[in-house]
């Protein structure tokens, strides 16, 4: 296993659903993207990646995350694509499909938007489930890596795998982690193992891709 490795991970959430516009719960649920109104979105994202090369990209293995990937010409350079069903979104259980109207007055549901998607859904997961398949990918990577060395990886994922990614690397608030369709993050990341062999990421910094308007270069 890695000992001393960085990376720089680009995290980056699939472009428009229909389900996105109509604010239904997707989740696991396999909707592919929505055009033309993805498109926009999609282009900028192939912008903001046109100068980029990636050592390894790894996607969701839903078909929107794939429509993304394929939209944004990152894996034209020749990287290895590895489709990885631990990046999917949360699974949504019962709530999938369903809209806000639709279960606003259910205790169930209100208990878990009380617990800041602690509580596991019925017939789903809960974000404490999420970040444990999140944790295996993530030493995975670590364990796949060269002994020493510098790497930089593409992550093709959905809303709520960024905002995990997002509370453990930037340990802001769930309400804050939020990132809009086609738009993601980029974190530089360490990786250290101590005396007992144990390993632990750290970062070092993190940014918005696209990078903001007002970023300076």
């Amino acid at each position: 296993m890695a000992t001393d490795l960085t990376v720089e991970l680009v995290a980056v959430r699939h472009g428009i659903t229909a389900w996105n516009l109509e604010r239904r719960y997707q989740g696991q649920r396999d909707i592919p993207l929505l055009f033309p109104d993805a498109q926009a979105g999609l282009i900028t994202l192939r912008e903001a990646l046109a100068l980029e090369s990636f050592d390894s990209i790894y996607s969701s293995d839903l078909h929107r995350c794939q429509q993304t990937l394929e939209w944004s010409q990152a894996a034209d350079t020749g990287a290895p694509v590895h489709l990885e069903a631990r990046l999917r979104e949360l699974d949504f259980g019962d709530y999938e499909g369903k809209v806000y109207d639709e279960l606003k007055d259910l205790p169930h549901y209100r208990a878990w938007i009380d617990s800041v998607g602690e509580l596991q859904i019925p017939g789903g997961e809960s974000a404490a489930q999420l970040r444990e398949r999140l944790d295996a990918w993530l030493s995975d990577l670590a364990a796949d890596a060269p002994a020493s060395g510098h790497r930089k990886i593409l992550a093709v994922t959905h809303g709520g795998v960024i905002r995990e990614l997002r509370r453990r690397f930037e340990t802001i608030h769930f309400w804050d982690a939020t990132v809009l369709q086609a738009e993601g993050r980029r974190w530089q990341l360490s990786y250290h193992v101590d005396e007992k062999g144990q390993g632990e990421w750290q970062c070092s910094s993190s940014s918005a891709v696209p990078a903001l308007a007002s970023a300076t270069p």
